[in-house]
């Protein structure tokens, strides 16, 4: 009886005021259980030279000594993107964005990544690919190669488990903060692997086109509006062109999803044309000043459908500083933007007989990562580059492989081929109306994802969605009889008129399959654009300086279309395409010049009547670099 009594007292007390101190379940720290586990995580926050603390994840291997160190710079969440899933297996916790995964576990690297200043566990301000520190773009006194340094400094002396050897890589934007780090590097850094960097935003890369904007408003939304991308952008459609057509011109668009309150796009919109906020900011013009002292592999996507121009412009900037070519490296794979860290067997309808990235990854990533870091042997050529159509890799010297001089022009009645069909001018003609414009998908046009191929395979889909468009011109040859092989940039030589006084010029260089595929046959009559791009009129005579075009008059207009290694086989035919307008991805120009197309007004959009020269002096072309 006296002890039961004692346990209702005893419960009675639990209930009073004392164990309202004490309910919380929870304990005051924890620590987490590692059974198992074949890592050590550890977080911490790294102080830069302004005091400023970046917050930085480290994976150290079970056992790790003498091992190097790979680091990756990144505003995408370095938490995130190192417990990919909830395990003890390094393999499994960095499944994901940046990671060559088989190839850094297998090396036994210890893996850092850190959030760049002002985004998710940084502390600092955040700009979008800040320019060099104590410049007219970035005033402060830190850039990414300043805190680059002092990441590296931090961590060789303070991991005693590493070699004191350091190796930067990542893609996209952490390709572009690969880069920075060799400007001064510090002594401690022993190799560098930009994959798909951000180099350029105006002449190729992700915010325009030579001149034409490419309208991912959403990212920069996404981006910089909060310091963990918790602001959504939203959509009132399920089609992408129903809310871009509703919109109206860019900066209407961004007007209405708030992104005036957003610094970068400001600047964006204050700059449209190549003036010296892009120019003094470019990678390759940054880089081709700086000394060559770091080892560096760049590597390119050749259907990169967001960092197409990057990597190869990178390479021939600081290539001829190579002088006995064993210190700057190329790879130029049959990829989209980061698939070199994924499955590589096809990209969209495309198959390549082998998984290309896993292919990249040990031969080539591996070897050269492990010479530069751990003083072992490597086979790697200088040139490592995936020829499509005959599906194989190639090892080359240099790159390009041929110079662009064969000349393939447009003809009559919608032909193509290596001889003139010179006499009187003639043209083939199209309205281009911005009412209606072209689409770089078939509609339904849906949001940037990586879920399936609708976005990160597009630069490989069928073309002939766009081919039976009365606005866009396809001009084709008979079917080949011999290989025709090209390796190099191809560069567009288009004489056009306008009825408008501006336009946008979309050319496309397509390999067009057999109408029958014996064992494929759903590849029968495919349209593969082997390269393609967009070019804005206004910017014809200086890419600083918009004018006006001269209405009704042929002009010439003269632009690069990305690199290509591609063998057109005997029974396919070359196509080229002509159009006005790529869109939504690229905003529509109203064909009427106005100062600024962001703020084009809806009684700007006109048709406009587009003659292509395809006959007598003028004839245009396209310049390919035939490999004979």
């Amino acid at each position: 009886m006296r002890d039961w009594l004692a346990a209702t007292i005893f419960v009675a007390a639990l209930a009073g005021p004392a164990a309202a101190q004490t309910a919380d379940e929870r304990p005051a720290t924890i620590t987490q259980p590692t059974p198992g586990w074949n890592y050590e995580r550890r977080s911490v926050d790294i102080p830069m030279r302004d005091g400023v603390t970046l917050h930085t994840v480290i994976l150290i291997p079970s056992g790790a000594k003498d091992a190097p160190i790979l680091l990756t710079r990144t505003p995408y969440n370095a938490e995130g993107m190192t417990m990919q899933q909830k395990s003890g297996r390094m393999d499994a916790v960095l499944d994901g964005y940046d990671n060559a995964t088989d190839v850094i576990v297998a090396g036994g690297y210890i893996r850092v990544v850190q959030d760049v200043r002002g985004k998710y566990g940084s502390q600092g301000i955040y700009m979008m690919n800040p320019a060099l520190a104590h410049t007219q773009w970035n005033p402060t006194d830190t850039d990414d190669s300043t805190d680059a340094y002092d990441t590296i400094d931090w961590l060789v002396k303070h991991l005693p488990q590493s070699n004191g050897k350091v190796g930067v890589l990542g893609i996209s934007y952490d390709g572009f903060t690969a880069l920075m780090p060799l400007i001064n590097p510090h002594p401690a850094l022993a190799v560098a692997v930009p994959m798909n960097p951000m180099v350029d935003g105006w002449r190729g890369d992700d915010w325009f086109h030579n001149g034409a904007f490419r309208q991912g408003l959403d990212y920069v939304w996404e981006q910089i509006a909060t310091r963990d991308n918790s602001s959504p952008w939203t959509d009132n459609h399920y089609d992408s062109y129903d809310d871009a057509m509703e919109g109206g011109s860019a900066g209407a668009i961004a007007r209405a999803h708030g992104l005036d309150q957003i610094g970068f796009w400001r600047k964006i919109a204050a700059h449209p044309a190549y003036d010296s906020f892009w120019s003094e900011q470019a990678m390759d013009t940054v880089l081709a000043k700086q000394p060559l002292k770091v080892p560096v592999m760049l590597v390119h996507s050749l259907w990169d459908q967001e960092d197409i121009y990057g990597a190869t412009a990178v390479y021939k900037a600081i290539e001829p500083k190579d002088t006995a070519n064993d210190r700057v490296f190329l790879t130029l794979g049959p990829w989209y933007h980061g698939q070199e860290i994924d499955q590589g067997s096809n990209l969209g309808a495309i198959k390549w007989d082998q998984d290309t990235a896993k292919w990249w990854r040990w031969h080539v990533l591996a070897p050269f990562l492990s010479h530069w870091l751990k003083g072992t042997p490597m086979d790697v050529a200088p040139v490592t580059v995936f020829q499509s159509g005959a599906n194989e890799w190639q090892r080359r010297s240099d790159w390009p492989g041929a110079p662009a001089t064969a000349k393939l022009y447009l003809k009559p009645d919608m032909a193509v081929g290596f001889e003139p069909a010179g006499g009187k001018a003639e043209t083939a003609d199209y309205v281009s109306d911005p009412a209606h414009p072209v689409t770089f998908v078939p509609r339904p046009v849906r949001p940037v994802s990586y879920e399936d191929d609708h976005w990160k395979a597009w630069l490989t889909s069928d073309q002939r969605n766009a081919s039976s468009r009365p606005d866009v011109l396809s001009f084709t040859s008979d079917a080949l009889t011999a290989p025709v092989t090209i390796s190099g940039q191809p560069m567009v030589h288009l004489n056009a008129a306008t009825s408008g006084s501006d336009s946008d010029w979309v050319v496309k260089l397509i390999d067009v399959y057999p109408d029958q595929v014996p064992l494929d046959h759903a590849m029968g009559g495919y349209q593969l654009a082997v390269g393609m791009d967009i070019f804005r009129g206004r910017y014809r005579e200086s890419l600083a300086e918009a004018k006006p075009i001269a209405a009704n008059k042929p002009l010439d207009y003269v632009f690069a279309l990305p690199n290509a290694n591609h063998v057109f086989l005997p029974g396919h035919r070359i196509m080229v395409q002509v159009q006005s307008s790529w869109f939504p991805l690229y905003d529509r120009n109203p064909q009427k010049f106005v100062p600024n197309i962001f703020f084009a007004k809806p009684g700007d959009y006109q048709k406009a009547m587009q003659k292509v020269t395809v006959a007598g002096p003028g004839e245009s072309y396209i310049a390919l670099p035939l490999v004979k």
